[in-house]
């Protein structure tokens, strides 16, 4: 039988840092799991910006975040939410938005900086839309570096007959370079699916004739590890888990090595 292995990106291949910024107060924080917030919200969405962020770098940093995304078009996908909301409904917010500035993206750049000198992948900046009330309630910039062995495990499990997927909440250009550094098939790179969506990418394969081990460490991974044939959740981002997520796996690792040592 053919056998596939799925990983999750930030946190699981990347070790992530994340500055999150309260519109309203203005506050930046560093040690908030922004899955976890929205999780405990019942109105918040993740919308991942399909753009360049550094991009913004050059602009007014007054300028309204829905002008930037009507101006250049940006596309965007919501990656995790708790309730049911449609992308037509996220684009109205997104686009008549009037109190969020490119500043509140561009604020935890230094920040960025600082932890991440040798940074290798920008995951790029994302939105947390409060849907109920129609405003960005908080933004993100995150950025990340490899965890040490994760190229190693990643040759080892092809070397073993291994076929390598990506299927990631990040932004797709992001989930395209990291796919090139790896040297993972593009085909096989899925960027700013949602958590029903990496529960398809891992159905769809299975439906292919393959078994398929489901590697990640956060709430939007716990459908695709239901539906894989063994889940594994990696805690090297050591961050807190949630609850929800301790019961539904096969195995708990701390390094990204044990996965070439699982067989399945």
């Amino acid at each position: 039988m053919k056998k596939a292995v799925v990983f999750d990106n930030s946190g699981t291949l990347i070790k992530r840092y994340r500055v999150i910024k309260d519109v309203i107060s203005g506050n930046l924080f560093t040690d908030i799991n922004s899955l976890d917030l929205i999780d405990q919200a019942e109105s918040l969405a993740l919308v991942v910006l399909q753009y360049n962020t550094n991009k913004l770098l050059e602009l007014d940093s007054d300028t309204l975040i829905s002008d930037v995304i009507k101006k250049y078009d940006i596309d965007f996908d919501v990656s995790f939410t708790n309730f049911e909301t449609t992308k037509e409904k996220v684009k109205e917010i997104l686009l008549n938005e009037k109190s969020t500035v490119v500043s509140d993206i561009t604020d935890g750049f230094p920040i960025l900086r600082e932890k991440v000198p040798h940074m290798e992948l920008c995951n790029g900046s994302a939105l947390i839309i409060d849907v109920y009330i129609g405003i960005i309630a908080y933004t993100i910039t995150s950025a990340g570096k490899l965890f040490d062995g994760v190229l190693d495990t990643v040759n080892d499990l092809k070397s073993q007959g291994y076929e390598i997927f990506l299927a990631s909440g990040d932004r797709k250009g992001a989930i395209n370079k990291l796919a090139c550094m790896l040297d993972i098939n593009p085909d096989n790179a899925y960027g700013s699916v949602s958590t029903q969506g990496k529960c398809d990418v891992v159905k769809s394969l299975q439906d292919d004739g393959y078994k398929v081990m489901m590697v990640g460490d956060g709430l939007n991974d716990v459908l695709a590890f239901k539906q894989a044939d063994v889940s594994v959740l990696t805690i090297e981002q050591q961050e807190e888990v949630s609850p929800k997520l301790m019961d539904k796996t096969d195995y708990i690792i701390e390094s990204i090595r044990e996965v070439s040592q699982i067989d399945f």
